[in-house]
């Protein structure tokens, strides 16, 4: 426990305000055994460990779940057994009687906002008269033990009168409304150039892409703590930690002021972990009680509280002349974003924008719409909407190859876009764009040895190291991907970040509000200010709500935006450092150089070090970053909607069982567009999880849902890829084309694997099988063919 500012307790701090954090000292000081002595190297451009990577190995680290609080309750929520129902009745009268409960909440509870939502607030904080989803929450109730907790929440009766989901989202447009606001959430009718355009070859498809969860390895949890302001304060792995603060206090009917989110450790997130519907009933259950109420989801729980990619439906027809080169796309996508809006515009504007590809189309006419269904609800998953197009228009170029008789690389080389180009929205592509190195390279790349050459007891099949399959069954097959994505918000999204550097002697502290999510923002932080300021000693301090704010993680933003909010900090902070040596010495601050721990002038005059020039100084300096603004698309698909893109290119080579229909990936070969490398080891590892990841959607994720009900809401029926499945991540080559308008020239990382790998994956199971493959998760019948021949 600590005491905050206004004087009262509450949960202990999460991460970010270790210590030195270098390579041989944990945080807290003590060596391990067996450290190297040498220092570990700092700086932008260099392999910086993070600084909870030894506490995180130890299983120190502090998550949500560790919390503890003096007086503690435990909170349970009682979720709708129905996807789609009347609520006749709610008795919440036996569950209140029950030994040890303090607390039993529903909708009538709720003294502000009856609902929520990110874009749109149309998700109730307590489902009232209608559940739309199964697992909507309906009630919460707070108890002493968290067994105690749940059997109320399981006492609580409530009467229904079962009405008949709306499943398909086709036939959402023409179902009875669902919500108040109707079923259709969004129509994008993007029209570019000339809707009749014709080509010499025309080539279609139809498309689907299921539903992938997140399936974070840590589980949601949260600790509310009330205070004696009557306000509350909650402790959470938030990743938008200022926005869930505005949704919380607007459902609870207080000013934003008397509600803080504290940000603990983030147990994995895949662009954004928005958990508003955990944080009301909890934020609520603390001030009813006057106690701090904790709850720590289990896994079904999990896999119903929060959203999912979009499941996507994508008819496509593809124009083109007798060289192969593009005349038109024609597309259809729909996206079903279940029962609430969440996110769901910002991924149908991703899908329609990038519904070509990173190809020169002169001519797009593309529909999109996101509707309402009864399914669980979907938002923000890393990728979202580029990745199902993706999917689908790398599918219709390996057709239009195939009906041409071109080489599936030689046919996306006559198509790929440039530094120059148009998207069908009319925008100029301004940043590096470089499409064609990035095929080039993965195609020139040397391919995995074929299993012939090794002994037949040493083959790995498809299935695993102990397959069933006949290996004369095996086939191989190569596929390419090239895709792209977007960075930051997109169509108006005003994206600014405020960041404030301390300097007090050797020691630098980073005031940011951005969140560590695993994308490294925490170690970043630390080389930018060791590579402005020389100080080898930088702490991050941990992020709450009563710092200024600095927007969601997701889409490379904090490494844009809030990196570069905090090199401006440093930056000012180095004025204040070197201005009086500048005056003693009559010259400018621009002729003064900081390296190596050591400042210099350009004459060699002046010459001293960096501590010696900041003994019994406190110097700081607060700064933003607000990167160029964007706008909406019209109401024809077309505007400057994007402040910058990042691209791929993939090659996936495949071993595919055509009697089994399994399918074994055998390698990945990775070339993107990075701007900059600013940590190379901490780079890879992202890449790496962007792939695999990527081959979890096409081959093993797949969250099943029947008539609106999850199945099997465990990691024994939702398949993660292991460390068996995952397979040698070649990343061939690094562009380090710096895009000028980004802080440090660099790009989005981690989102950019994940939209193209799948589509590869597609595309090498295509080959060795000669079958359409146009589903994914990508199933066994697919993958079938007797008639395949080996390719390769």
């Amino acid at each position: 426990m600590t005491e905050t500012a206004d004087g009262h307790t509450g949960a202990g701090p999460g991460p970010g305000a270790g210590g030195p954090g270098t390579a041989t000292t944990p945080p807290g000081g003590t060596p391990l055994p067996g450290a190297r002595s040498e220092p570990e190297p700092h700086g932008l451009g260099a392999s910086v460990l993070p600084t909870d990577s030894y506490a995180k190995a130890q299983g120190t680290f502090p998550y949500a779940a560790d919390l503890w609080a003096e007086g503690l309750l435990w909170a349970a929520v009682h979720r709708s057994p129905h996807p789609h129902a009347r609520i006749l009745a709610i008795d919440t009268e036996e569950a209140a009687k029950m030994p040890g409960v303090r607390a039993v909440i529903t909708h009538e509870d709720v003294p502000g906002d009856s609902a929520h939502g990110r874009k749109i607030a149309d998700q109730p904080a307590f489902a009232r008269d209608m559940v739309r989803y199964y697992g909507e929450p309906i009630a919460a109730v707070a108890a002493d033990h968290p067994d105690t907790a749940r059997l109320a929440a399981a006492a609580i009766a409530v009467e229904y009168e079962v009405l008949e989901p709306v499943t398909d989202p086709e036939k959402s447009f023409e179902a009875e409304p669902l919500h108040p606001d109707g079923n259709l959430l969004r129509h994008i009718p993007l029209r570019y150039g000339d809707p009749e355009a014709t080509g010499d070859v025309v080539v279609e498809g139809l498309y689907r892409i299921g539903r992938q969860d997140p399936a974070p390895i840590g589980a949601e949890a949260a600790l509310a703590v009330p205070r004696p302001d009557g306000g509350v304060e909650i402790y959470t792995a938030s990743t938008d930690p200022h926005t869930d603060r505005d949704l919380a206090a607007a459902c609870f009917g207080l000013p934003a002021e008397q509600v803080k989110i504290v940000v603990t450790g983030v147990p994995g997130a895949m662009g954004d972990r928005e958990d508003a519907a955990l944080q009301v009933p909890l934020g609520l259950l603390a001030m009813r009680t006057g106690c701090p109420v904790k709850i720590a989801l289990n896994r079904e729980e999990s896999f119903l509280g929060h959203a999912h990619r979009h499941p996507t439906l994508l008819r496509y027809r593809h124009h083109a002349d007798s060289e192969g080169k593009l005349v038109k796309v024609e597309a259809q996508i729909l996206l079903d974003g279940g029962a609430y809006a969440d996110t769901s515009s910002d991924a149908l504007a991703a899908a329609v924008s990038f519904a070509c590809g990173p190809y020169v189309v002169p001519h797009a006419v593309i529909d999109g719409w996101v509707v309402r269904t009864n399914n669980p609800p979907s938002g923000h998953v890393r990728g979202e909407g580029a990745m199902q197009v993706c999917a689908a228009y790398e599918g219709q170029l390996d057709k239009l190859a195939e009906r041409l008789g071109l080489d599936p690389v030689e046919v996306r080389m006559r198509n790929v876009m440039a530094t120059g180009d148009l998207l069908p929205t009319g925008q100029t592509v301004t940043c590096p764009a470089p499409v064609a190195e990035l095929l080039e390279a993965v195609h020139e790349a040397p391919l995995p040895p074929l299993p012939k050459d090794a002994p037949e007891e040493d083959w790995l099949l498809p299935g695993g190291p102990e397959g069933a399959g006949d290996p004369a069954a095996v086939r191989r097959g190569v596929g390419y991907a090239l895709g792209m994505v977007h960075m930051l918000g997109a169509e108006g999204t005003d994206e600014v970040s405020t960041a404030t550097v301390k300097v007090n002697g050797p020691v630098a502290t980073v005031m940011c509000a951005a969140v560590e999510s695993g994308q490294g923002f925490d170690t970043l932080a630390r080389q930018i200010v060791q590579d402005v300021l020389g100080v080898d000693e930088v702490h991050v301090a941990s992020v709450d709500t009563d710092q200024p704010p600095s927007g969601a993680s997701g889409r490379g933003r904090h490494t844009w935006v809030s990196g570069g909010a905090v090199e401006r900090a440093a930056k000012m902070v180095r004025t204040q450092l070197l201005q009086p040596l500048a005056a003693k010495f009559g010259m400018s601050t621009e002729l003064l150089t900081i390296a190596d721990g050591k400042i210099t002038s350009y004459d060699g005059v002046l010459s001293t070090t960096v501590a010696e020039a900041l003994e019994g100084k406190e110097l700081w300096a607060t700064a933003q970053c607000r990167p160029h603004p964007t706008e909406p698309l019209d109401e024809w698909g077309q505007g400057d909607a994007f402040v910058g893109l990042a691209f791929a290119a993939v090659r996936a080579v495949v071993d595919v069982d055509i009697e089994l229909g399994s399918v074994r990936v055998v390698e990945v070969a990775l070339a993107q567009d990075v701007g900059a490398v600013l940590n190379p080891r901490q780079l890879r590892a992202r890449l790496e999880a962007g792939v695999t990841q990527g081959i979890g959607t096409a081959l093993t994720e797949h969250l099943r849902v029947a008539k609106g009900v999850v199945r099997h809401a465990d990691f024994t029926a939702y398949a993660l890829p292991t460390a068996l499945d995952t397979p040698d991540i070649r990343v061939v080559k690094l562009v380090e084309e710096r895009d000028v308008v980004a802080p440090f020239g660099a790009k989005a990382a981690s989102s950019a694997p994940v939209v193209v790998t799948p589509a590869a994956v597609a595309g090498a199971v295509r080959a060795a099988t000669g079958r359409p493959v146009n589903r994914m998760p990508i199933r066994p019948q697919a993958a079938c063919s007797t008639g395949a021949a080996a390719n390769g």
